[in-house]
């Protein structure tokens, strides 16, 4: 991986809202933060609260909350108090059809206006939002309706329709409300007043299905007490100020929607774009011109291919709005960052967190130096540890096991009715049997603080004696040309024990043949090392994906192996 720095200006670090995360991090707490939220008696919060009510109930109430476009160009915009009476006005027909605390509201919609209102709306209820990307089908729905229980679905006419199938299999599912039917037409007619529930921190709030390599997709749970960390991370991590337009173009359906999308965004006072449209590189660009977007929040996919287009086409666009560019999801490979900073001028700035983390863990901050290909420095008051299978710890530049002292207020609090399963991302350290969360990734950590990812724990590959992190191939197969995206898994060999296989997808119009595949492979050879380049590639259309924009290399490993690809549920078409 590149060592080398982008150093900050000094205007970026005098203007960021965090100036020095290594100060910040000698002396941090919670509690010299949690004021800036608003609290009830007995230590009691609601995040919908937080992320609207107050806005809502100050100078921030006629400000825009929320601009909203839909796949056909329809435009609307709402404030912070339009969408608290809209949230308000669910959440009172929630309670009429029996909603009460506790009780699993999910959301099966794209992103359209009520998908926000209708979360919000369960959160002020003390209910427990679940949200369901729109691609899913009968059988992705049915999981996750099944095994939460959930007692009402909203959804819509055309997606309805997917739920046809499976719901006589789901007992508990009472209500299916419908957006563009009477649901819709029916809940703008109750009181725009609606007092919010006074939870407990540790009150469920929402909750995530995150799929395994094996088995059914886990629901993750998180509590109210998960905003305290959303709120800051969103005004330190992604620079997030009052008077910002911010665009997250992750779906709700993913924790970054959640997260900083919805509830980080708005505890900041920010207003949020939200489009409905497929990507389209021009159709981006003129969203940035035309809303004066000043942080712009992304997956490494879709920088990527901004990346593949013309070079020319971003100069055809005003984005001197923009500030500070995140990206998240996998690595940001490095040569894509250097594409960045000659591109817009700015670089993404990778970070890294979980589904069941709940909140940005590790970062690079807008007043850091970006080491490229690195995921940065820790969130202040994280504490990470690199270790081996035994929990021993690991010194500097050593590969291990990626963990953090479960001290944040965002981790996840139970997978849903799975304790067995939520134990087991848990191991105590060695000698101290300090508790340790277990991301399930490598990583290192070099001299400076700043933390590498590896691969997951199953990903990397050990060939010919050596470990190789499939990111960092995969980092020096985009760097080449003629390569858009390119995922490595290591695939059985007699004689090396694995060797490396590239699955790329070319430029258009590049044509891939045995020339081609000897040409990638010796370019890695000469940039990356003499052990780590692929000696087999295959040339495909398209890779595996989440649609958080993750490859998904155990997909590629099961069908070059013929095993059994496992939940897909989470998976782009592909």
């Amino acid at each position: 991986m590149s060592q080398k720095i982008l150093e900050k200006s000094s205007s970026s670090i005098a203007h960021a809202n965090l100036n020095n995360v290594d100060d910040m991090g000698k002396h941090f707490s919670y509690d010299r933060y949690v004021q800036e939220l608003v609290w009830f008696d007995h230590g009691k919060i609601n995040a919908a609260y937080n992320a609207v009510t107050k806005n809502a109930y100050s100078a921030r109430r006629n400000k825009v909350a929320l601009y909203y476009e839909s796949d056909e160009g329809l435009k609307e915009k709402y404030t912070f108090q339009e969408v608290e009476e809209r949230s308000n006005q669910i959440a009172h027909y929630l309670k009429k059809m029996g909603v009460e605390k506790g009780d699993r509201v999910f959301i099966f919609l794209p992103r359209v206006p009520e998908l926000y209102f209708s979360f919000i709306a369960a959160l002020k209820l003390g209910a427990v939002a679940g949200t369901m990307f729109s691609a899913f089908g009968p059988q992705a729905l049915f999981d996750r309706l099944d095994q939460s229980d959930a007692h009402v679905l909203i959804t819509n006419k055309e997606l309805s329709q997917r739920l046809d199938s499976v719901r006589r299999k789901l007992p508990h599912l009472q209500h299916v409300l419908l957006t563009d039917g009477n649901f819709g037409a029916h809940y703008q007619n109750e009181s725009k007043d609606f007092t919010c529930a006074r939870t407990n921190e540790d009150d469920d709030a929402f909750m995530l299905y995150t799929s395994g390599t094996t088995g059914k997709p886990k629901g993750v749970v998180h509590g109210h007490r998960a905003i305290v960390h959303q709120y800051l991370t969103a005004k330190w991590v992604l620079d997030l100020k009052e008077d910002d337009v911010y665009w997250c173009t992750a779906d709700p359906g993913w924790v970054t929607g959640i997260a900083y999308e919805i509830l980080g965004t708005w505890a900041n006072g920010a207003s949020t774009v939200v489009t409905a449209a497929r990507f389209d590189p021009a159709d981006w660009y003129r969203i940035i011109q035309e809303y004066k977007v000043n942080v712009w929040y992304s997956a490494p996919t879709a920088v990527r291919m901004l990346a593949a287009q013309s070079d020319t086409l971003h100069s055809k666009y005003n984005l001197s709005s923009l500030r500070h560019l995140a990206s998240v999801g996998e690595p940001l490979n490095p040569e894509i960052i250097h594409w960045s900073k000659r591109a817009y001028g700015l670089p993404f700035h990778d970070n890294y967190f979980q589904t069941e983390t709940g909140g940005i863990m590790i970062a690079n901050y807008p007043s850091l130096p970006i080491k490229p290909g690195s995921m940065g420095k820790p969130f202040p008051g994280i504490k990470v540890h690199i270790v081996d299978p035994e929990g021993n710890a690991l010194p500097p530049n050593s590969i291990g096991r990626l963990t953090f002292e479960p001290n944040w207020p965002s981790l996840m609090k139970k997978l849903w009715r799975r304790p067995h399963k939520y134990d087991s991302y848990f191991m105590k350290m060695c000698p101290s049997r300090k508790k340790l969360y277990v991301t399930g990734d490598l990583a290192y950590i070099d001299e400076d603080g700043y933390v590498w990812f590896v691969g997951r724990d199953d990903d990397v590959i050990k060939t010919a004696g050596e470990r190789v992190g499939p990111f960092e191939v995969e980092s020096a197969l985009v760097a080449h040309p003629d390569v858009v995206e390119a995922g490595v898994i290591g695939k059985p060999d007699e004689l090396r024990g694995q060797i490396i296989k590239a699955f790329v997808v070319l430029q258009e119009g590049v044509w891939g043949n045995e020339k081609k595949k000897e040409e990638i492979s010796q370019f890695v050879k000469k940039n990356l090392a003499g052990h780590a380049y692929p000696r087999e590639i295959e040339f495909v259309d398209k890779l595996p994906k989440t649609r958080s924009g993750k490859i998904m290399r155990r997909i590629l490993k099961a069908q070059e192996m013929g095993l059994p690809i496992g939940d897909t549920s989470t998976l782009e078409e592909y």
